[in-house]
């Protein structure tokens, strides 16, 4: 049983994660720019994760040699979130989130690169997968013509994943971590991203109602809902199942982005996203 709730819990993490274009979409839809988007998810997500560590009587002391490192993944975390809705502007979502999702193998990248983790057989063959992929989604149109700055600014959203998670890793103190990490994180993005906007002078007021419900939940689902479910998939499964259960994130925002955008889902698109998957797969079951 427990075993049946850990892959339930991924799946609600994974799949929660995917529904990101659902809210954030319409909102954008309604006169609201991705900046203005992503400025209001990190401010009510922050609140968010502020009342359930209060609930949950969760300390929220941290020491002052976390504060570089938080401020670090804090960019890394910005720059992930605004080139992934800035992509939504040049190509469809759930193609978008399938590249994001690539993230695993730059990080492996990053890790051979920069901290000269060993290459394998498998490692370079899911490489080329994933390049394969890319290739294959970036043929979004009939005319079969490449949306080369989408993808380049899909594919620096996963960077900045990629970098969030190696800093993550890499950080020195082990016992800053889950839903308190998350909220410092998501705490010091607020505080530049509304710096930022107030002052350039380019943050709005919500235009309406419907716009709050969907930032609000944008906030919410694959925020608090995503992190809460990711960490008791980890409790009952263990890191490496439930992150072979987050190939759910793209599956899910293709059903999406085909069911409720209307986006076209074609031989391209489905080998692309069948390569990304493997790719990620593999990466994933050799780390």
């Amino acid at each position: 049983m427990n075993k049946l709730n850990g892959f339930l819990y991924g799946i609600i993490s994974s799949a929660s994660f995917g529904l990101i274009p659902l809210f954030a979409i319409p909102a954008m839809q309604h006169g609201m720019n991705f900046m203005n988007v992503i400025t209001y998810r990190f401010l009510f997500a922050t609140i968010a994760l502020a009342i359930l560590l209060k609930v949950r009587k969760v300390s929220f002391a941290i020491e002052k040699s976390d504060l570089p490192t938080l401020l670090l993944l804090s960019v890394f975390y910005i720059v992930s979130s605004v080139f992934l809705l800035w992509g939504y502007k040049f190509m469809p979502s759930g193609i978008a989130t399938t590249i994001h999702f690539m993230y695993p193998v730059i990080t492996t990248l990053v890790m051979m690169l920069l901290f000269h983790e060993k290459n394998s057989l498998s490692r370079t063959l899911a490489i080329l997968m994933a390049i394969a992929g890319v290739y294959a989604l970036s043929y979004t149109d009939s005319q079969g013509e490449t949306n080369l700055v989408g993808i380049i600014i899909v594919l620096l959203s996963a960077v900045g994943y990629a970098l969030y998670l190696v800093t993550v890793g890499q950080r020195k103190n082990k016992e800053l971590k889950g839903l308190r990490l998350t909220f410092y994180v998501f705490f010091f993005s607020t505080l530049m991203l509304i710096s930022g906007m107030l002052a350039t002078g380019s943050l709005h007021s919500i235009p309406d109602i419907p716009t709050f419900g969907n930032l609000l939940l944008l906030a919410i689902i694959p925020t608090i809902v995503s992190n809460l479910t990711l960490i008791e998939a980890i409790k009952y499964i263990g890191a490496t199942q439930t992150s072979v259960l987050g190939a759910m994130e793209p599956v899910t925002a293709v059903i999406v982005g085909i069911t409720v955008f209307g986006e076209a889902f074609t031989l391209p698109i489905a080998i692309g996203i069948v390569l990304i998957i493997a790719a990620v797969t593999i990466i994933i079951l050799k780390r």
